[in-house]
């Protein structure tokens, strides 16, 4: 499969308040073949992270914020560029942390300093090649033995903000899925030839279910990125 080298080069890198500007993601799936249907959310996650040579740690693919795109396709692009993965993007961020870079770590003035835009990514489609398939790896975190679980995760997360980052996302995770499950219990329940019927009647009269409005982003680089709000 042939596709496009990453960017390289800080030419077109953001930078507000002499921070440099960062987008990135967690990449997640849910299982679908869990035994217990009654299990959280969270018990059901699977988590994409990604592991660079001679490191044990992991990461989240994350990645300068350029000044001809926007923040959502900057995210999508860094999960493309270093995961090789491509999905739906949350249009709302987890949450925005300011941190050093890797070679700035122990400085005490403000240069290497970034703010970094996390986002959540529902990931539809695993390409088998990438652009920075040789600098990192993909990994799976799940509840699955003898993977790691998504608390696991934390201590190899490389970065604390990651670490907060995740526990964002976690939560937010688990709190969809209350609310999701809310809404079942409050669906009021018609009888199956009442829904066949009322679906024909529709479909008669040209009419389909309206699906959640979904905003579809095209990149140069064939890169589909996908918000969900």
């Amino acid at each position: 499969m042939s596709f496009l080298p990453a960017r390289k080069g800080r030419h077109r890198q953001r930078y507000q308040d002499h921070l440099r500007l960062v987008a990135g993601c967690i990449p997640y799936r849910l299982q679908k073949d869990v035994e217990d249907s009654n299990s959280s959310v969270t018990s059901r996650i699977n988590v994409l992270m990604i592991s660079t040579p001679n490191r044990d740690d992991l990461v989240f693919p994350k990645g300068g914020w350029e000044n001809d795109e926007t923040v959502h396709e900057a995210a999508c692009r860094e999960a493309l560029e270093e995961a090789g993965v491509k999905g739906i993007l949350d249009e709302d961020p987890l949450g925005v942390w300011e941190f050093r870079s890797k070679s700035r770590q122990n400085c005490c003035n403000r240069e290497g300093g970034c703010r970094g835009y996390m986002f959540a990514l529902e990931v539809t489609e695993e390409l088998d090649s990438w652009a920075e398939q040789t600098s990192y790896k993909r990994q799976w975190v799940s509840n699955k033995k003898p993977k790691l679980s998504p608390e696991e995760a934390y201590k190899f997360c490389r970065y604390d903000w990651m670490r907060d980052a995740l526990q964002v996302f976690l939560r937010a995770i688990e709190e969809r899925g209350s609310r999701r499950a809310e809404k079942l219990v409050e669906l009021p329940m018609f009888p199956a030839a009442d829904s066949m019927a009322e679906h024909q009647m529709l479909t008669s009269a040209g009419c389909s279910e309206k699906l959640p409005t979904v905003q579809h982003l095209e990149e140069s680089f064939t890169n589909k990125c996908i918000v969900q709000g």
